[in-house]
Formats: structure tokens, C-alpha cells, sequence
């Protein structure tokens, strides 16, 4: 006569505890790991924020140190710009006053006078050399404004004082992607990729805002940004 070989009821409970207890870990992991991805993006913004106030903190204090005739109306416009950059700190989670330490300073760009617009952070570096004018009525740019997906309504275009070839950087779309900036008062254009993060949706470095800038301004008011690549 065989036996039947029963199973006892803190057995079973203890079963029933384990197997909780392995499905409660997957979830765990699978939570960390969505958590993980938010973090890096988070700081990844926040980085280049920091970045943003660390240059423009450096650029304030080589100009209290080194002071010349156009100084005082330069850290007017940098103290806008450094007040703006933290509201954007705040408003995106990051510590507020946070500063790149390794932010390097270099020649200054030409600031507006006193009272003049900054919309966006702006980084330090050696202004490139003027772009050839061109004809008001044609845009310099062969793509024609337009075509592409209109983003970022309403925004305004300043640069960021970063040299090298004509580029952009963005709150909003990843390195890679192909931005076209029309500035509508003289209808030039100018096609740039986004190599960086910043704190607006697109600010042009150096060369790039040369391709399109009214002489003597340093925001574009008027702009009509596209996503094109």
C-alpha cells in the first residue's frame, strides 16, 4: 500500500512567501532601472546648465578683475543671464546655484548695452569673424524656411560665445539632431546639427549667429526655428 506524501500548511505558507518574494524582486529591478534612465537624463540637463553658470560666472569675475569701458554694462547682461539660468535649474529639478568647476574662460564676447535682451545662457569664447553680408531679400541658407517642422514658437535666439563651425545646443532635442534658425527681420538662414545641451530650445554658437544676426543686435526676436533632420 503506497503513501501519499503530504505537504504540511507552514510548508505551503512558507512557499507561497518565497515565490512573493522572487516576483516582488523582478519589479524592483525593472523599477530601478526605469529610474536609472530618468536619473541619467536629468543629469544630463542639469550638467549642461551647471556648465552654462560656471562660464558665465568665470566671464563675470574676469570682468570685475580685468575691468575696462564696456565691463559694467557686460555683467549687467551676464547677471541676467546667470538669474535665468537658475530659474531654469529650479524649474528642471536640478540644485539651484549649481557651477561646473572645469567651465573654462576665455576671450570675451561683445555684450549689449545696458537694458538690452538675453533670452538664453550664454557661454564664453573668441567671436568668430563677421560672415560675408548678404542680401536682405536672400536667405543664406539652400533649404527654404518653411519646409521643415515649425517647433519652439515664440522663442528667441541668442548665442552662446562658443567658437568652432556653426552649431547649436538645445533643452529639447538630442545631440544629432538638424535644426534650421531663419531670422525673419533680414530672411537668413542657417542650418546647424545640435552638438550640446543647453538651457533653451536652440542657441547658436558663434558662427552659426553670424550666418543670421542683424549687425550690432545679439538676439533675434523675430525667429522661425525648424526641425529638419
Amino acid at each position: 500500500m503506497s503513501r501519499r506524501r503530504t505537504v504540511s500548511t507552514k510548508k505551503k505558507l512558507a512557499l507561497l512567501v518565497g515565490a512573493g518574494l522572487v516576483a516582488g524582486g523582478g519589479a524592483f529591478a525593472m523599477a530601478a532601472t526605469s529610474n536609472a534612465a530618468q536619473t541619467a537624463a536629468d543629469s544630463t540637463v542639469c550638467q549642461g546648465l551647471a556648465t552654462a553658470l560656471g562660464n558665465n560666472q568665470k566671464f563675470i569675475a574676469d570682468q570685475r578683475a580685468n575691468p575696462d569701458a564696456q565691463s559694467a554694462a557686460r555683467i549687467a547682461n551676464r547677471d541676467a543671464v546667470v538669474a535665468q539660468i537658475k530659474v531654469q535649474q529650479e524649474a528642471s529639478g536640478c540644485v539651484v546655484g549649481e557651477s561646473a568647476q572645469d567651465s573654462q574662460i576665455t576671450q570675451p564676447v561683445t555684450e549689449p548695452q545696458p537694458g538690452a535682451e538675453s533670452s538664453s545662457p550664454a557661454q564664453t569664447a573668441p567671436p568668430a569673424p563677421p560672415a560675408s553680408p548678404a542680401a536682405p531679400d536672400a536667405p543664406t541658407d539652400p533649404g527654404v524656411p518653411g519646409d521643415g517642422q515649425q517647433v519652439c514658437n515664440g522663442s528667441t535666439v541668442t548665442l552662446s560665445g562658443e567658437g568652432g563651425a556653426p552649431a547649436a545646443s538645445s533643452n529639447q532635442f538630442p545631440a544629432g539632431t538638424t535644426l534650421r534658425v531663419t531670422n525673419l527681420d533680414n530672411n537668413k538662414s542657417t542650418t546647424v546639427e545640435v552638438t550640446s545641451v543647453s538651457g533653451s530650445c536652440a542657441l547658436l554658437n558663434n558662427a552659426a549667429f553670424e550666418q543670421v544676426r542683424e549687425p550690432g543686435k545679439f538676439l533675434i526676436r523675430r525667429a522661425l526655428i525648424e526641425k529638419v533632420g
